[in-house]
């Protein structure tokens, strides 16, 4: 026979939490340095990226636009060499940075920094921007390092920067096609 006694109570608590001991800090050691030349690359990369696009013929496309019925004119702009350049290094550069994250977190593993943000989050360049890496990357170093944060502010600048040029080139554009159609004459 069993002892009624040994078995557990059916209705009774289970233990109150009790505290385990703090999970180990996750700290470079002293005097680690999270800036390295990748991080950096991958910073330059989206300016080399863009610069094709302010020697794209604007002009010569809205006037083809207007001008041409068939609307083939307008295509030329897609096999212009500035387009085409545009283009490749819309690729060549959104690999390289691929590339660059990655020989950036390998970077910071060897410099001893623990867990540093995973180089795969550049991936996300293809669904919203290249800031999710360096941003994430920058924060998650300041934390382990106490110093990284350049990185941010960098990527923020050439974010902001980026969005001015970008009003200016399409205010200049726009204001092109309405200097092109307001010397057509229409009939």
């Amino acid at each position: 026979m069993t002892d009624p006694a040994a078995q557990p109570d059916p209705y009774s608590q289970p233990a109150p939490y009790t505290p385990q001991s703090a999970a180990a800090e996750l700290k470079a050691p002293p005097g680690t340095d999270p800036s390295t030349p990748w991080i950096w690359l991958i910073l330059v990369i989206p300016i080399v990226q863009t610069l094709p696009i302010f020697f794209i013929d604007w002009t010569s496309y809205i006037e083809a636009s207007i001008t041409d019925p068939t609307g083939l004119g307008a295509s030329a702009l897609l096999f212009s060499p500035a387009y085409i350049a545009l283009f490749v290094l819309g690729w060549v550069g959104t690999g390289l940075m691929i590339w660059f994250a990655y020989l950036d977190w390998r970077e910071l593993q060897r410099r001893g920094v623990p867990q540093p943000f995973h180089w795969a989050y550049i991936f996300l360049t293809f669904a919203v921007s290249f800031a999710v890496y360096t941003i994430g990357r920058a924060v998650v170093a300041h934390r382990r390092t106490g110093t990284g944060l350049s990185v941010m502010w960098a990527t923020i600048g050439l974010i902001v920067g980026g969005f001015v040029v970008g009003i200016i080139v399409a205010a200049a554009i726009v204001q092109q096609a309405i200097d092109l159609v307001s010397s057509v004459p229409f009939s």
